[in-house]
């Protein structure tokens, strides 16, 4: 590399095909080491300088929030999509730009923190790389595609000590603060169960999907679009011919690269209830769905979690439901009111309700209105948030704490791939060693909890910088 990014940590040997399909940036590179060079001059003391992994979609969207915070400089850009790729690059034309994370890996010394917006199965990979490099992580939702993932980044993070932030942008919400402020003043009494739900993958119960779900793998082997490497977006995932009903957002719902609804909308609903109640990962999961296929996601499904007693939150259920399915309305529901479709949440305590009608961060309203008439909502007693984002470049820059830090993130991760698991097992019950990490009851389950990835990819950031893809 010639201009801002030098250095040269990695020894990473590149396939025919990866060599030329990373020829359609290398002329843009060239053009713009010199802009590049003049950024690093004019830099500001304080300023953070990002490097950013997928940036199409959510990674777009993400870019787009930390870009308006003062002082945050994207200085590298990485995609195996090249059209994704050079529309990035058109925004910000001084920064460096791969198609392989671990070729931007090399240029470590030339940034300070990592935004990671790629398909759920390349999560963990990259993060492991940007954490042993001591850099900062951003990294969309869920954590990882595995429990064994979720649990091995968490802990390298914390070892680390670096900022970390999930993407479940709810957490920073007003409405998280009031549903903790209600409960501790005592406005439902002690909570024995939680419902959450999701429209997903249907619009509002009804079609079309928002990706395929339900559905068995495809039989016809369409060409891999000129601008695309496949086999770097594959990553660790097993080796399979492209289909465009793998592609950007459509992957979700295929096991191996996601977790259908629960991947999705499960972490951002689940969150302020995870937040709320102090809870950590189920003691029980059981659950159903409509019928099973073994490559990708149900259409719908109910899983059950139980938690166990902690301190003086006593034990309580959490039942979440998704594709249409919904969850009985309470009583003292007003007859002007109706569950979302959308989603939602529902406590459910001694003295009645706390309902967030919709996704997480929608007002909560106290049920029933008699109860709602007669609570006086308390006073603020807890820190508003910065913003989602802006919590993760501060933390970046003064080692302040961020809403979704790993250690929050990992355990609810690891709470939704149990979910995901039970429903791929039939919805056995399974019974959940949260200490040693197993099932107690289902010993077969355990095979769940990881996969074997493919040739040349590991969660060793030191292996993984040494064989080629």
């Amino acid at each position: 590399m010639t201009g801002l990014f030098h250095s040269a940590r990695v020894a990473v040997k590149f396939t025919r095909r990866e060599t030329l399909l990373g020829s359609m940036m290398a002329l843009a590179n060239l053009r713009s080491a010199a802009a590049r060079k003049a950024a690093q001059q004019v830099r500001t003391p304080g300023q953070l300088r990002l490097a950013c992994v997928g940036v199409g979609g959510q990674g777009k969207s993400d870019i787009s929030e930390l870009t308006k915070l003062r002082d945050v400089e994207i200085v590298a850009l990485c995609d195996v999509d090249a059209a994704h790729l050079a529309a990035a690059a058109k925004l910000f034309p001084s920064a460096a730009t791969f198609r392989d994370f671990r070729r931007m890996f090399n240029a470590a010394d030339e940034f300070d923190g990592v935004l990671v917006a790629t398909p759920d199965h390349t999560h963990a990979v990259i993060t492991m790389m940007a954490l042993s490099l001591q850099k900062h992580v951003y990294c969309e939702k869920p954590l990882t595609r595995t429990i064994h993932e979720a649990r091995a980044v968490t802990e390298a993070a914390r070892k680390t000590g670096v900022a970390t932030q999930m993407g479940n942008q709810g957490m920073a919400s007003e409405s998280n603060r009031l549903i903790k402020e209600w409960l501790a003043a005592d406005a439902i009494g002690a909570v024995h169960s939680v419902h959450v739900w999701s429209d997903r993958p249907t619009h509002s119960g009804k079609l079309p999907l928002w990706w395929p779900q339900g559905v068995e793998l495809p039989t016809d082997s369409p060409p891999v679009p000129e601008q695309l490497d496949w086999t770097l977006w594959l990553g660790p995932a097993p080796e399979r011919a492209y289909h465009p009903d793998y592609g950007p957002f459509r992957w979700r719902g295929w096991w191996d690269y996601g977790n259908g609804p629960l991947g999705d909308m499960g972490i951002h609903n689940l969150a302020p209830v995870f937040d709320a109640l102090r809870l950590d990962a189920p003691s029980t999961i059981q659950g159903s769905s409509t019928p099973l296929h073994e490559a990708s996601v149900p259409n719908a499904c109910i899983v059950h979690f139980q938690f166990e007693r902690n301190g003086d939150r006593p034990a309580l259920e959490v039942h979440w439901y998704d594709g249409g399915l919904m969850p009985p309305e309470p009583e003292g529901m007003p007859k002007t009111l109706a569950l979302s479709r959308a989603g939602g949440i529902l406590f459910a305590g001694q003295h009645g309700h706390i309902l967030v009608n919709g996704d997480a961060g929608s007002p909560p309203l106290l049920l029933p209105e008699s109860r709602a008439r007669e609570f006086e909502p308390p006073a603020a007693t807890l820190p508003r948030s910065i913003g989602h984002y802006a919590e993760w470049v501060k933390g970046c820059r003064e080692g302040t704490p961020t809403g979704s830090h790993f250690d929050f993130a990992g355990p609810l991760t690891e709470t939704v791939l149990l979910g995901a698991i039970c429903i791929r097992l039939g919805g056995k019950l399974l019974h959940w060693d949260r200490v040693n990490g197993r099932f107690i009851n289902h010993p077969e389950a355990d095979a769940l909890l990881h996969y074997q990835y493919r040739d040349g990819w590991t969660l060793a950031p030191e292996e993984l910088n040494r064989v080629p893809t």
